[in-house]
């Protein structure tokens, strides 16, 4: 597999807090990567890393092969378009002169692909208006117009859905999704809204106290947390038997307990279960959230 970015035990000290701490991920080609934590948990300092504004403590990384210690390390970090905590925009300029102000500051020769770039973030009829009469929205796809200014395929954003309303992260998913699948960038996702994320991303990391937890696709994290029937019952090798029968798949869990992965006839179940001499004790619908995961998976009580 091909990967724009990999980490490697990456630390980051401020004074003596640990900030990151031994932090390995890694963001595949063409992914929409969801980085999931709660606020403070290290995942601005590791953009604000990657895109060079900070030094590692310890560890390196590696942007398009090329190690953040190579000389040119500069040659990948001109494939990468960011916006780092808000959208760094001019507010007594229209969206047209904020883009062609980044168009200089990268000393790009032309101001060509300008008009593409606003139509594709939907602000191509904003004509005069100044982004100081944006919306919260609008200024969020401003800041991610900006960072595609120069042609990226590597695309850093964080909390992008913070604090807009239901149309403008409406929006921002949509933006999101049409410039992965249409321009064929990498996304890397910071957010703490994990239902909006879930919505978008193909793989996630899990970030808490400076360590990620857990790295997965989305296809694993989906096996992990699909549907399924919690049953109880007094024998759970007979409840194997019956479902292995019906073709049924399932995880036993403890020697009572299990999960049943399909919609079954309950009394087709339990008249099989009664041959077996197996008495069903209980039968609940689960359907755990990613929220809910991250939560079981960092331990609830101490992020209560």
């Amino acid at each position: 597999m091909d990967y724009v970015l990999r980490t490697n035990a990456l630390c980051k000290k401020y004074k003596d807090f640990k900030v990151l701490n031994g932090l390995s991920m890694n963001v595949p080609k063409g992914a929409i990567y969801g980085f999931v934590g709660k606020n403070g948990a290290g995942k601005t300092t590791l953009i604000r890393l990657i895109c060079g504004l900070q030094e590692p403590a310890s560890g390196d990384y590696t942007l398009y092969g090329r190690k953040n210690t190579d000389k040119d390390i500069t040659q990948s970090r001109r494939r990468m378009g960011a916006v780092v905590e808000t959208p760094s925009i001019y507010l007594d300029m229209t969206a047209e002169n904020n883009l062609k102000q980044q168009y200089r500051i990268l000393g790009l020769p032309s101001f060509d692909g300008l008009t593409e770039i606003l139509k594709l973030v939907g602000l191509d009829n904003t004509r005069k208006k100044k982004a100081k009469n944006f919306s919260l929205g609008m200024r969020q796809r401003l800041g991610i117009a900006i960072a595609l200014v120069g042609n990226p395929d590597f695309l850093v954003l964080d909390e992008p859905a913070n604090g807009l309303d239901p149309q403008g992260i409406i929006e921002i998913r949509e933006l999101i999704l049409k410039l992965n699948r249409e321009q064929q960038i990498t996304v890397l996702i910071s957010s703490h809204i994990l239902d909006e994320l879930s919505k978008l991303a193909t793989h996630y990391g899990f970030i808490d106290s400076g360590c990620l937890v857990k790295e997965m696709s989305a296809k694993e994290l989906e096996a992990v947390c699909r549907k399924c029937v919690r049953m109880e019952v007094s024998d759970t090798r007979a409840l194997a038997r019956v479902l292995d029968g019906m073709k049924i798949d399932y995880t036993i869990i403890t020697d009572q307990t299990a999960d049943v992965y399909a919609k079954v006839n309950i009394s087709h179940l339990t008249a099989a279960l009664a041959k077996e001499n197996c008495e069903v004790i209980s039968m609940q619908e689960r359907d755990e959230s990613l929220e809910s995961y991250y939560v079981s998976l960092i331990g609830g009580g101490k992020n209560a």
